[in-house]
């Protein structure tokens, strides 16, 4: 580890710049979902590719049919693995703008945060990897490993083109581990690695009973109404432990393990503050699990939208015609969507009833992932860790889906580490985002002696 005294120095000579680059990034308004801010998002990526560019890495603006995607990758170190950087520099948009304390795209400091749209996810935390391989090129003059970066510009709009281009540049991404930074620390200086998401199995379900809304007294009692028949069938999907009633829905889930379940209760999760936060006076779910285990590893139903008969100010006294549900199913891994999916239009089939048309609609799908504790690369990034933020980190799991880390795994056959270095109150996607510029730092240097970790690993290509 000779290397990170002089490692050490550069990253403390250049907080300032690193801070300004960061800034500069955030003031960039790259809003894939909007039309009107492309040439933002050509801006934002030209910004990235060119930072890379100029530490002499081979950098690359890969277009697509919408934003481009940034490509960079260093020299081959023989002997050592290959560590693909993916990440993006695309945001969600600000509004409501009326509910940020400061103008979203005008970086301000306060509290030792930084307040921006993008601060924390991701440009921040993109930043960290590239901060942190600068650091290694001015400083000791080489990387320990090679690396390659992969920053979209659509991770905020579903990463349509990412898929398509995954789909025929395998070999140009190869890489022995996948470095993700877009998630959370467990809480305050307490840095965690993500080794497990949850998948997702989504639907939407259409009922029609009469060709028109009908007189309720006229009719009532002699025709299925289409809202009760949904209320009824959506009910009927989990009993009253919280289990889910679809044909095989449970066998192949993964169980916790005695080490996972002992881990997640030695966290300090406090679960009144949690209540508290979210406003609610109690915390439910499945029997037989705490609130952690029910939130990171089991899976769940939950009803996402629903309508259906009048929505107007005062009564009317109709029998609907119609009525629909958007819901879904967070699953854990090992199960498959599609299997659900078969099961669950098994399930609606048999419960509806007479009278009533249905439509199950499949509107997407990813499996869950979990990466084993005793890897190489996750011992490799605990040690990278420790050195950053002072501290070991915990192992936790995420009840989100990422959906892009399962297609890493099919399409590339790398496992991905999430190394997340902001926080759950950091308000992404809401107003007044921020960021930790104490822990914009910590996960520099974390990341720059990742590097110097992944290199003692042999390569598995």
């Amino acid at each position: 580890m000779a290397d990170f005294a002089s490692l050490d120095q550069y990253l403390t000579d250049h907080r300032r710049q690193f801070e300004d680059d960061l800034c500069q990034l955030l003031r960039i308004p790259s809003v894939s979902a909007d039309r009107s801010h492309a040439a933002d998002c050509r801006h934002a990526a030209e910004w990235v590719s060119g930072h890379l560019s100029r530490l002499g890495l081979a950098t690359e603006l890969i277009e697509t049919a919408g934003h481009p995607i940034v490509y960079a990758e260093s020299p081959p170190v023989p002997g050592a693995p290959t560590v693909l950087v993916y990440g993006h520099y695309d945001v969600q948009p600000a509004d409501p703008l009326d509910q940020w304390t400061t103008p979203p795209f005008e970086p301000t400091v306060r509290d030792g945060n930084l307040y921006a749209r993008g601060a924390t996810d991701d440009k921040g935390q993109v930043l960290t990897h590239i901060h942190s391989t600068q650091a290694w090129i001015e400083s000791v003059g080489r990387l320990p490993v090679q690396l390659k970066f992969l920053i979209e510009g659509e991770e905020e709009v579903g990463s349509e083109n990412l898929s398509k281009l995954l789909e025929t540049a395998a070999d140009k991404l190869a890489c022995d581990i996948v470095v993700i930074s877009d998630s959370s620390q467990f809480g305050p200086d307490l840095p965690a690695i993500t080794y497990g998401l949850r998948g997702i199995a989504y639907f939407e379900l259409r009922l029609q009973g009469p060709q028109h809304d009908l007189h309720s007294g006229t009719f009532g009692g002699g025709v299925t109404n289409p809202v009760n028949a949904l209320a009824r069938m959506l009910a009927a999907l989990v009993d009253d432990q919280g289990r889910i009633q679809i044909p095989g829905f449970y066998d192949d889930v993964l169980p916790l393990t005695d080490r996972e379940r002992g881990q997640f209760a030695a966290l300090p999760f406090d679960e009144r503050a949690f209540q508290a936060r979210i406003g609610v006076e109690a915390a439910t779910g499945e029997v037989g699990y705490t609130t952690l285990e029910r939130r990171w590893a089991r899976p769940t139903c939950d009803i996402n939208g629903i309508w259906g008969g009048y929505q107007g100010e005062g009564g009317k006294t109709v029998l609907p015609a119609k009525a629909g549900a958007k819901f879904s199913f967070r699953l854990v891994p090992r199960q498959d969507p599609q299997r659900v999916a078969a099961g669950l239009r098994e399930l609606l089939t048999r419960i509806c009833p007479p009278g009533i048309r249905l439509e199950l609609v499949e509107m997407h799908g990813a499996p869950g992932v979990v990466a084993s504790l005793d890897s190489p690369y996750m011992q490799a990034a605990t040690r990278a860790i420790e050195r950053g933020f002072g501290r070991q980190p915990v192992y936790i799991r995420e009840g989100g889906s990422i959906p892009i880390v399962t297609t890493f795994s099919e399409r590339l056959g790398a496992d991905s580490l999430l190394l997340g270095w902001g926080l759950d109150d950091d308000n992404a996607h809401g107003p007044n985002e921020k960021f930790s510029l104490a822990d914009f730092h910590r996960g520099i240097r974390a990341s720059a002696s990742l590097w110097q970790e992944l290199a003692v690993l042999a390569p598995s290509t």
